[in-house]
């Protein structure tokens, strides 16, 4: 079985994997990580040098490639892959797709922190942060909403969240 988390940044995406993995005994693979690994830099570098276009195509053939070849897999995806091509079509064939939805507030409260560290948003004031997360939620739910499985994880711990996925997967 493979478990894809979908979800926007700072939805807790790589935590709760981490937490999920080791529940599970099951393989970890972070998307984003792993397009780092096989292009050979990172993902702020590659939007710069390469561009957008070209990260979601690495991405796309990434992503195939993980689905293709693994089993008992727990992927944390970027917030964005669900969004492109048939990334989200794919997911859910191949895995089972859970959306972990958190609010605007919530959102801006965990991106505030680590926002330079987000290609995304690590240029934007961090008075226009909320506007942001709104704008580009609503763009991004449709697809996110597409998933087999939705957890909200508003004021919950990740071991709350991880249980919650681990008795809708049973």
């Amino acid at each position: 079985m493979i478990i894809s988390l979908v979800g926007y940044m700072g939805s807790g995406k790589s935590h709760i994997s981490k937490i999920l993995s080791k529940k599970l005994n099951f393989k970890l693979i972070d998307l984003d990580k792993e397009i780092v690994s096989r292009y050979k830099m990172p993902i702020t570098e590659i939007f710069e040098k390469k561009g957008e276009l070209f990260f979601r195509k690495a991405e796309r053939e990434v992503l195939e490639d993980v689905l293709k070849t693994e089993s008992d897999l727990i992927l944390s995806l970027g917030g964005g892959t669900p969004v492109y091509y048939n990334n989200m079509e794919m997911i859910n064939s191949q895995s089972e797709s859970v959306f972990l939805r958190a609010s605007v507030g919530s959102l801006f409260r965990r991106l505030l922190r680590n926002k330079s560290k987000r290609v995304l948003i690590a240029r934007i004031k961090d008075e226009d942060l909320s506007e942001f997360i709104a704008k580009h939620l609503f763009e991004r739910t449709p697809y996110y909403n597409q998933a087999k499985y939705t957890v909200d994880t508003d004021n919950k711990s990740v071991d709350e969240v991880s249980e919650e996925i681990i008795h809708l997967l049973r």
